[in-house]
C-alpha cells in the first residue's frame, strides 16, 4: 500500500469545514465520512479527516485548542499554477475562509498566499517552478 497522509482536524461546523475543503479542490469521500466526520481527499495520498469536536474527543484526551488564537501547524497545499494560487484562494474565500492571515510571500520561481479556515486553521497556497530556483 501506498504511503498516505491524513491531517485530522477538530471543527465547530462540519458542513461549513466540508465546504471550504471541497471549494479549496478537495473531493468529499463517502466510504470515511458520516454525520460527524468527512474525509476530504486532495489526492489518492493526502486526505484531511474533519471530526466534530465530540468526534475528535474520542481519540485524545486533550482538550482542544483554538486555531483561532493559537498557531498549532503550518499545514501546506501545492497548486499547479501561480494563476491557480489566487484563484484556490478566492474560491476557499467565497466558501468562508479569510484571505492572507499571513502577508503573501512571491519569489518569482515561487508564490505563497494564506488562507483561514473557519476554524482558524491556517493553510500555505504554495506554487513552486523548481527550473527556475537559485542555485546554492
Amino acid at each position: 500500500m501506498a504511503r498516505m497522509i491524513f491531517v485530522n482536524l477538530p471543527v465547530r461546523d462540519l458542513a461549513a469545514s466540508a465546504a471550504f475543503y471541497t471549494a479549496l479542490g478537495g473531493e468529499v469521500n463517502p466510504q470515511f465520512s458520516d454525520e460527524r466526520t468527512k474525509c476530504v481527499m486532495f489526492s489518492e495520498a493526502i486526505g484531511v479527516m474533519l471530526l466534530t469536536h465530540e468526534r475528535y474527543g474520542q481519540f485524545t484526551q486533550r482538550p482542544i485548542g483554538d486555531a483561532r488564537r493559537e498557531s498549532q501547524a503550518l499545514l501546506a497545499l501545492t497548486i499547479d499554477s501561480r494563476e491557480g494560487v489566487n484563484q484556490a484562494l478566492d474560491k476557499a474565500v467565497a466558501a468562508g475562509g479569510r484571505a492572507d492571515p499571513n502577508p503573501a510571500q512571491d519569489h518569482g520561481f515561487m508564490l505563497n498566499r494564506t488562507v483561514e479556515d473557519p476554524d482558524g486553521y491556517v493553510w500555505e497556497l504554495v506554487w513552486m517552478d523548481m527550473s527556475a530556483m537559485p542555485q546554492g
